[in-house]
C-alpha cells in the first residue's frame, strides 16, 4: 500500500487525490471504489456517508481515474488497487469529460449569499473546462453563456441550468458521455434549515438538480456524496434511475472509513500496534451494511500525526443541525442520558431525512443522527419495520454527546456558577458543594422536565456533563470494571497529590417503599463490598471522597462518605 521510505508523512486535511498521491502522503487504498461504481448501474448514484469519511477524496480520486481532460492521471493510479482488476476497469481510465463540483462551502446565514457561494463553486467548475471558448463545436452565444458564469454573471436560471448546460457543451466537444461528480450536495439544505430559509433554498434546489438529473442525454453517469439522504421527493423528484446507498446498505461498505485490516496495517506502518486497544475504544465502532469494525479515518489519521488520543472528528464536524434538533426535541433527551450511559436503545430508524418538522419525528431524528456518525447500529430488530438497537460508536462521540448535555445546563446556569460548584468540590469544600449543587439541581429538574423513570439516568449525565469541566486536570470515567464491579462515575486527578472521588446512583425502583435513606445505605455498601476504591490506591492515590446519590422520581438526596 506504502512503501514507508518514500513516506512524507500524512497529509491531514488533504482532500485532492493528485496532490496526495504526488506529495508522497500516507494513502489508504480506497481505489476499488472505482471499480464498485463501475460495476453499479444507477444511472444517479448517491452515496451518503458522516463528515470527514473520505468522501471528498474518493470523489477527486474518480475525477482523476476517468477524467479524458487530465493528462498523464494513470501515473498517479500505478501501484494501486484499481491497476490489477484487469481491462473492464482499466479501460475506463480517462475515458470520460468529468464535471465536478463541491457544495462544501455553499453555506451562509442569508439566502442571497448561499446564492453567492453556489456562483462561486460553480465558476470554479466551469473554470476546468475554459479550453472550450476555443473548441468550435461550441456556439457563440453558448460562448457568451459561459463567459457570463466566469463573471459571476448569471441569473438564477442561468444558475440552475449550469451543470446540464455544461455537460452539453462537453458531450458536443469530445463526442462522448460526461461523467457528473457532485460532493456534499446536502450542505446547502443543512445550512438552510439552521438558518431559516429552508423553504427558498429547497425550492431552488429541487429545480436546480431537476434540471441537472431528467432526460440528460449527454450524462454516462452521476455520483453524488453526502451526509444524509434527503427525501427524494423534495428535492431528486426528477432524477431517473436514481439509487441510494446509506450505511445500511452493503454495497460501498469498505470504500470509507479504514477498515480492521486497514488499520492494522496503518498502525503496523506507523509502529504503533500496542495503542491498538486505545484507538479502538476512541474511534472504531461504526457498522455499515454487515461490515462491522469500521474506524473514523479523520481522528485515525490525526492520532497517527500528532500520537495523542483526543476527539479530533468531533472539534472539526459541524453539529449545528444534530444540535439544534436535539434542542428542540420532545422526548429524545431521556435517551439521550441512556446512551451515554453506554447502554443501546431500540428506536425507529428513518434515513431518508425530511428536514422541515424533523424534531417532532423521532424515526428521522435518530435515522439523521445514525447517518451522520453519532450512532452505530448493534442489532437489526425488525427491518421491515425500520426498528434497530443502536448506541454511541465510541469514547470520542460520547464526549460530545456530554458536551451536549452540559451546552443544555449551560443555557439556564452561568459558566461562573459552575467553575464556583467544581472549585468547591475538587477542594473538598463539600457542604458548600451540596447546597449548591442542590439548587442547581433543582432548576435543572425544572428546565429538563425529567420523568421519574428517566431521573437516574438524568443524574448520571448531567454530573458527567458537569465534570467534564475538569477534564485538565481528571481522568473522567464512568461504568468501568474496578474489582468487584461497576462503579458509575470515577475522578482520577493527573496529579496523584490531588483529591480523588468514587460517585454512585441509586434509584428507587418502586416510588411508594424505599426512603431516600436507604437507598444512601445501599449505596454506601455497594461502594464498600465493591472495593471500587482499589483501583485508586493501587496507583498511590490515597485521598479519596466516596459519594452516594439517592434519587426517587424528582427528589434526590446526596451524602458524603
Amino acid at each position: 500500500m506504502n512503501n514507508m521510505e518514500e513516506i512524507t508523512g500524512i497529509g491531514i486535511g488533504i482532500s485532492d487525490f493528485k496532490n496526495l498521491i504526488e506529495r508522497k502522503n500516507y494513502f489508504i487504498d480506497k481505489t476499488l471504489f472505482i471499480k464498485d461504481i463501475i460495476d453499479n448501474q444507477a444511472g444517479v448514484t448517491l452515496v451518503t456517508r458522516p463528515r470527514r469519511f473520505g468522501k471528498t477524496l474518493n470523489m477527486s480520486m474518480l475525477r482523476y481515474y476517468f477524467d479524458c481532460t487530465k493528462k498523464n492521471t494513470a501515473e498517479l493510479f500505478k501501484g494501486l488497487k484499481i491497476m490489477e482488476q484487469g481491462e473492464k476497469y482499466t479501460s475506463k481510465q480517462g475515458a470520460y469529460p468529468c464535471i465536478y463540483l463541491t457544495l462544501k462551502d455553499v453555506t451562509d446565514r442569508k439566502y442571497e449569499n448561499m446564492l453567492l457561494n453556489l456562483k462561486t463553486a460553480v465558476l470554479e467548475m466551469y473554470r476546468e473546462h475554459r479550453y472550450l471558448l476555443d473548441s468550435d463545436k461550441i456556439y457563440e452565444e453558448e460562448k457568451a453563456k459561459i463567459m457570463d458564469i466566469l463573471y459571476t454573471r448569471e441569473d438564477e436560471i442561468a444558475l440552475r441550468t449550469s451543470v446540464k448546460e455544461l455537460s452539453g457543451y462537453l458531450y458536443r466537444h469530445f463526442e462522448k458521455q460526461v461523467i457528473i461528480l457532485i460532493d456534499e450536495y446536502d450542505v446547502p439544505i443543512q445550512s438552510a434549515y439552521v438558518n431559516g430559509y429552508y423553504d427558498e433554498a429547497i425550492e431552488f434546489l429541487k429545480n436546480f438538480y431537476k434540471t441537472t438529473f431528467k432526460d440528460n442525454q449527454y450524462m454516462e453517469k452521476t455520483v453524488l456524496t453526502g451526509v444524509s439522504r434527503v427525501a427524494k421527493e423534495s428535492i431528486f423528484s426528477g432524477a431517473n434511475n436514481f439509487k441510494v446507498f446509506t450505511i445500511l446498505d452493503n454495497e460501498f461498505a469498505d470504500d470509507f472509513g479504514i477498515t480492521n485490516e486497514e488499520i492494522d496495517e496503518a498502525l503496523k506502518d506507523f509502529k504503533v500496534e500496542d495503542d491498538k486497544e486505545e484507538i479502538k475504544k476512541w474511534y472504531d465502532g461504526y457498522r455499515i451494511g454487515n461490515l462491522d469494525g469500521i474506524y473514523n479515518p479523520w481522528s485515525v489519521l490525526n492520532f497517527l500525526s500528532d500520537g495523542v488520543l483526543r476527539p479530533y472528528w468531533v472539534n472539526t464536524s459541524s453539529n449545528d443541525l444534530i444540535k439544534l434538533i436535539l434542542k428542540k426535541s420532545v422526548g429524545i433527551k431521556d435517551k439521550i442520558y441512556d446512551l451515554i450511559e453506554g447502554k443501546a436503545i431500540e428506536v425507529p430508524i428513518n434515513l431518508e431525512t425530511i428536514i422541515v418538522g424533523i424534531e417532532d419525528k423521532a424515526d428521522n431524528i435518530w435515522g439523521l443522527m445514525l447517518g451522520t456518525g453519532y450512532l452505530k447500529v448493534v442489532e437489526v430488530v425488525n427491518q421491515m419495520e425500520g426498528i434497530y438497537k443502536v448506541a454511541l460508536p465510541n469514547y470520542e462521540i460520547k464526549t460530545l454527546f456530554q458536551g451536549i448535555v452540559r451546552d443544555w445546563f449551560n443555557n439556564k446556569v452561568s459558566g461562573e456558577n459552575l467553575r464556583s460548584i467544581l472549585d468547591d468540590l475538587v477542594n473538598l469544600r463539600l457542604p458548600d458543594f451540596k447546597k449548591k449543587f442542590q439548587r442547581l439541581v433543582e432548576e435543572m429538574f425544572s428546565y429538563m422536565d425529567v420523568g421519574k423513570d428517566t431521573a437516574e439516568n438524568f443524574y448520571h449525565a448531567f454530573v458527567l456533563g458537569l465534570l467534564v469541566g475538569l477534564k485538565d486536570t481528571y481522568y473522567i470515567k464512568s461504568n468501568r470494571e474496578s474489582r468487584l464491579g461497576r462503579y458509575d462515575i470515577m475522578l482520577e486527578p493527573k496529579d496523584k497529590n490531588k483529591n480523588s472521588f468514587i460517585i454512585e446512583f441509586k434509584l428507587a425502583e418502586d416510588m411508594d417503599e424505599e426512603s431516600l435513606e436507604e437507598l444512601l445505605e445501599k449505596a454506601k455498601e455497594q461502594i464498600e463490598i465493591k472495593k471500587y476504591d482499589v483501583e485508586l490506591k493501587e496507583k498511590g492515590i490515597n485521598s479519596i471522597t466516596k459519594m452516594v446519590f439517592a434519587c426517587k422520581g424528582k427528589n434526590f438526596k446526596m451524602e458524603i462518605i
